[in-house]
């Protein structure tokens, strides 16, 4: 099938309250036009570099998400335009956006990343660290960037009842986060992201508002 064809599929599967990001990383610019054409704005990338030059032969009205483990010293490069930053993992990267952001007069967007696999190698916060984050006074103070939302990616595994546990915890995390600290000016939850081609139904089934989905779309990836 056709990348137009592709994405109506998918959207064929998805709830009105569901955003989908199309995971462009290492596809040409011809396919996002496609997509693009086919009525897709979301968009996906995980190298700032990448996305920048996208950012820059692409039409305006889409939005560029961050979806990759983020340098510090990089966010400068993307902060005029990305519209939502997925994987803030640390406090210290939250401060790097808050002053790039402040640079550029914006507010930008930002999901918490929290470890729900069990696989070492994914990033992310656990619920205590994310506790020690909004409590501390240095956060308080961050007016260029806003919390709208938590990411979580599951274990890589066929196992279901596994993958629904871990969906299931953040959910419950996403809900306990958002009553009790719904007072931040810099805090309003209102996305949980988590969902990827393999898995993204279930996600749904645990309150995903947006999912991320690529090879669905675009066909294998090249990495060469």
């Amino acid at each position: 099938m056709s990348i137009a064809e592709n994405l109506k599929h998918i959207q064929q599967q998805l709830p009105e309250c569901v955003t989908l990001v199309a995971v462009s990383k290492t596809k040409p610019i011809t396919d996002l036009q496609e997509a693009y054409h086919a009525g897709q704005r979301v968009f996906g990338e995980n190298k700032i570099q990448e996305m920048t030059q996208k950012w820059e032969a692409l039409p305006k009205d889409i939005q560029w998400h961050m979806i990759g483990h983020v340098q510090r010293n990089k966010v400068k490069y993307m902060a005029e335009y990305v519209s939502l930053i997925h994987g803030v993992d640390s406090l210290r990267l939250l401060k790097e956006i808050n002053k790039q952001a402040k640079k550029h007069q914006r507010v930008i967007s930002c999901l918490l990343q929290v470890h729900i696999a069990e696989e070492s190698t994914k990033f992310g916060f656990s619920s205590a660290e994310i506790e020690e984050v909004l409590s501390a006074e240095e956060f308080t103070s961050l007016e260029h960037i806003k919390i709208v939302g938590l990411m979580g990616m599951a274990t890589f595994t066929s196992d279901e009842e596994k993958i629904s546990r871990e969906f299931n915890s953040l959910q419950i995390l996403f809900n306990d986060l958002k009553t009790k600290y719904k007072q931040r000016s810099n805090f309003d939850l209102q996305q949980l992201s988590m969902g990827m081609s393999a898995d993204f139904p279930l996600a749904i089934a645990h309150g995903s508002t947006m999912v991320r989905v690529g090879s669905s779309i675009f066909g294998k990836r090249n990495y060469n």
